[in-house]
């Protein structure tokens, strides 16, 4: 595993949509494990759900809380070659993670333009990018890591999927995601850079301000309000944003990890009703209802982790009750407050 030298030079970890939930995460794992010296996260300063929605609360400012001396914030996009030019010929980062793009496949006026932007064309101008600085300049980082998602697999054939899965997304975002792993698994060739795909599942965990399911629920529940579940039986691999992170970083890490496709999550789907049940043990008089399933979205489960558990040691530390109970410890103390 890649660990800091004794030697003065200092290592970087290079991470594009860095202030983003999982972005975040891995810059945090990247500094309490001591991988790297010093974080630069790349980001736009946007965001994807209203600003003036009751109740929204902006936590990126908490999101690197404590680690400020080890992060380097950078303004900026991908798709802007020379601001990326520029700061990967300064910086000069060991590591590279990918993370810029649409964080999930839900949003208000999705579009395939917007996807494509952040999965496949961001994506084939980054490896262009280090392939020419690495004719130019000599320096190549040691790993690009491409973050993916389980939509890449739609309806799953089986109780448990493996990265041997066939891959047939059925929205945009699973397309796109889909064509960026094609775009880094054969530029990755062409241009002879390391490259790791990590599919990660359903995250939730503190600080998530992007309107996933599970933020929903809880901010309803903390608000005394009604939940909603669309389809009682929807089962998803809900994966603690701090597992993800780690398994992030292992897979960059890692000598086995290089040229693989890993699934990152917790190995093991619960259904929504699973997961508000868990918000119940918080909350007593949580209320919901049940309504039919979107069958727009794919229907998943259980991603199996072995691969990733043989090759690089992945294990993850949260199950959903000890994820969720953090999660709500978290929101009570800061959600409407900060």
């Amino acid at each position: 595993m890649l660990t800091r030298s004794n030697s003065t030079q200092t290592t970087t970890a290079f991470i594009t949509g860095g202030l983003g939930l999982i972005g975040s995460f891995i810059a945090r794992d990247l500094i309490d494990h001591n991988v790297v010296d010093k974080v630069v996260l790349l980001d736009h300063f946007g965001r994807y759900v209203s600003s003036v929605r009751e109740g929204f609360v902006d936590y990126r400012r908490l999101r690197i809380h404590g680690v400020e001396d080890r992060i380097v914030i950078e303004r900026g996009e991908v798709k802007y070659v020379g601001i990326l030019f520029e700061l990967l010929e300064r910086h000069k980062p060991e590591l590279v993670f990918h993370l810029a793009a649409l964080p999930l496949a839900k949003l208000p006026n999705l579009n395939t333009q917007e996807a494509l932007d952040g999965a496949v064309s961001s994506t084939s101008l980054f490896m262009e990018t280090i392939a020419l600085l690495k004719k130019l300049t000599g320096w190549e980082p040691s790993r690009f890591i491409y973050a993916s998602s389980s939509m890449v697999y739609g309806d799953f054939q089986s109780t448990s999927a493996d990265e041997s899965h066939p891959t047939n997304p059925k929205e945009i975002y699973g397309t796109m995601k889909l064509a960026g792993e094609n775009i880094t698994l054969g530029l990755a060739k062409y241009y002879k850079i390391a490259s790791t795909i990590v599919r990660p599942s359903a995250v939730y965990g503190p600080t998530d301000m992007n309107r996933r399911v599970t933020q929903i629920f809880l901010e309803r529940a903390i608000d005394g309000e009604v939940l909603e579940i669309q389809g009682a039986d929807e089962a998803l691999d809900f994966t603690y944003v701090k597992d993800i992170a780690r398994g992030f970083v292992l897979a960059a890490t890692m000598p086995h990890g290089a040229d693989q496709v890993f699934n990152i999550t917790a190995g093991q789907a619960h259904t929504l009703l699973d997961f508000v049940r868990e918000l119940a043990k918080h909350f007593p008089d949580l209320r919901y209802t049940l309504l039919g399933r979107d069958e727009t979205r794919p229907r998943r489960g259980t991603l199996s982790i072995e691969k990733a558990t043989k090759l690089i040691g992945y294990q993850p530390v949260y199950d959903l009750g000890r994820g969720v109970a953090e999660y709500v410890a978290f929101a009570q103390k800061h959600y409407r407050k900060y």
